[in-house]
Parts: structure tokens; sequence; C-alpha cells
């Protein structure tokens, strides 16, 4: 399938959003072409239950009422099995899908998977990842390297959606 790329490619707006079909915590497959029609928020993530990825969950949690009032659906997706992702959503009563993608092909095809520094050594993992993608399956917004604490807040003020 995919191989492992030291530097994956990036995408940007304006470029079709790759298509996905993974299994969310239930075992459901969700795919984008699915959801054509409907704004869709995209974020990738390390691993559940770690205290980033907590907190960005949570953090897309507590605005998703306002997130869905402006026509957005919300995705997470990790590389954790579906039960792994059960027990995520249940701890922390998170609302919106989390999908599966243990083989990283969709990690990959998103440029969300390569090399990243972490703790001042480059590694390979999980580049923390956004994408907000249009009716149409666009990509109307592409952010990489993005920090956990604050960034649905930034990502909020990027698409408008004022904060109550």
């Amino acid at each position: 399938m995919s191989t492992q790329t030291e530097h994956p490619e990036r995408l940007q707006a304006g470029q079709p959003a790759p298509d996905l079909t993974l299994p969310d915590a239930d075992g459901r497959e969700v795919s984008l072409a699915g959801l054509r029609g409907h704004r869709v928020i995209l974020y990738f993530y390390p691993a559940a239950e770690t205290p980033g990825c907590t907190t960005e969950a949570c953090d897309f949690r507590d605005s998703l009422a306002e997130l869905q009032a402006q026509g957005y659906t919300v995705l997470g997706v990790s590389k954790d099995a579906p039960a792994k992702l059960q027990r995520f959503r249940e701890h922390h009563a998170l609302s919106f899908p989390l999908l599966s993608d243990p083989g990283l092909d969709v990690h990959r095809a998103y440029g969300a998977y390569g090399t990243k520094r972490l703790y001042g050594r480059e590694v390979q993992g999980v580049i923390r990842s956004t994408f907000v993608i249009d009716e149409q399956g666009i990509i109307t917004l592409a952010r990489y390297n993005v920090r956990a604490k604050g960034h649905v807040a930034s990502l909020r003020r990027a698409l408008e959606i004022p904060e109550v």
C-alpha cells in the first residue's frame, strides 16, 4: 500500500480531500464521500487518552454545538483500535465520531504521518493536523503541527465562529 515517507506531502486549501472509509468506535464505517453536502472538520491526533489528545477532543466536544450550528461535522482520526476509541469516547463523553486508522493509510494520504520533532528529537509519528472540507469535498483549510491546547479556539476564529 503506502510507503512510509520522511516528509509527507502536505495538502493545501483548494485541493480535493482524499476520500476515506474508516471504522468508528462502534465498528461502523464512515466515509467522507458519504458526507458530501456537509462541511467537515477532520482532525488527526496521536493517541486516545493522552493529555494533549484528551484536551483537544474535549475542546471539540465543548464547541460541537456551535460547530454543528454552522453546518460542520467533526471527525477525529487516530491509529487506535475501535475498542480503545470507544473507551475514550465514553470516558470523556465525546459526542462526535472517532475513526480508527491502524494502518495509517489515511494519515499518510493527508500528510498527517511522518517526521516530526518530539522533545527536541526527530521521530516518525502522527502529525497533529486538522482539515476543513467543504460540501463538495474540497479542502478549505489545512493546518499541520497544531498545538492541542487552544487549537479549537484558533480554528473557530479562522472559521469566524464566535465564542459563546
